[in-house]
């Protein structure tokens, strides 16, 4: 079995400012069926705004969703969506001290810091947006009032379409990188055989836990930096920078995926 992660927003979905390959997203879902590969989607998005890319981009529908960073899990089969209810026990087991409403309750009337919308935020996540430019003093307030009461983790990216900062407040076990962890875990796959392509600041952690990471060339440049930091750090970390080049296409978003896949081996050359 091979199995191909990737998040969606700017990797998988041409939704940046740089340019895109036409016919990238066609080949993507050929590929991936001609090669029976397990598509999975970890991503920021709920449920709905995914099914609204898939709708949008023509992107094909996954066979696993980790959607709102990493905190659900649905397969999705001839009768549609079917939650994970294992992998909520498994977070409620794993991350005890997790209460969202503690956190947001702790989190109220931070200066440069915005409550997303409810429905971006849920049991097992509560998130934020962020002044970028003052986002240090923002994250050491965070920190001095959550750090280590909840079995939380934070995590922060920055989006380049709209420039926020986007803040997300998770239990320790349910994070992007512990999803997949989980849905290798669960096909008795080693992560070190899954590949997992991403381009923000979320999706550092994968990225450096050993899974086979690809970053699309319209990665965030400290993305770029922290992880090529992790590689030097620990030289056995095997993650691949796509150029473009491969199959006539440019290295963004989808093609780079595409590359990275072909790369460790997904989608052997004709």
């Amino acid at each position: 079995m091979n199995i191909l992660a990737t998040d969606l927003d700017r990797t998988l979905l041409p939704n940046g400012r740089w340019p895109a390959d036409p016919g990238a997203i066609e080949l993507f879902n050929e590929l991936t069926r001609r090669h029976q590969t397990t598509v999975v989607y970890v991503t920021g998005r709920n449920l709905a705004l995914t099914e609204a890319a898939i709708d949008e981009f023509g992107i094909r529908h996954p066979d696993i969703l980790i959607s709102d960073v990493g905190t659900a899990i649905r397969r999705f089969g001839d009768t549609g969506w079917m939650a994970d209810d294992g992998w909520d026990a498994h977070v409620m087991r794993t991350s005890p001290q997790w209460n969202a409403e503690g956190v947001r309750a702790e989190l109220r009337s931070i200066d440069g810091l915005a409550e997303q919308e409810r429905e971006h935020c849920g049991d097992f996540k509560q998130s934020y947006y962020v002044e970028h430019d003052a986002r240090d003093a923002i994250l050491g307030v965070v920190e001095q009032r959550v750090k280590g009461r909840f079995d939380e983790v934070i995590v922060y990216s920055f989006d380049s379409q709209s420039g926020k900062g986007l803040l997300d407040l998770l239990p320790q076990s349910a994070t992007k990188q512990t999803a997949l962890e989980y849905v290798a875990e669960s096909f008795a796959i080693a992560k070190s055989e899954v590949v997992f392509c991403g381009d923000s600041g979320n999706d550092v952690f994968p990225l450096t836990a050993g899974f086979k990471g690809v970053l699309v060339r319209n990665a965030d440049e400290q993305l770029v930096a922290s992880v090529r930091q992790a590689v030097d750090a620990n030289p056995q970390l095997n993650v691949y920078f796509a150029q473009g080049g491969h199959r006539g296409l440019n290295g963004y978003y989808t093609g780079g995926v595409i590359e990275g896949a072909t790369h460790y081996g997904l989608f052997p050359e004709d």
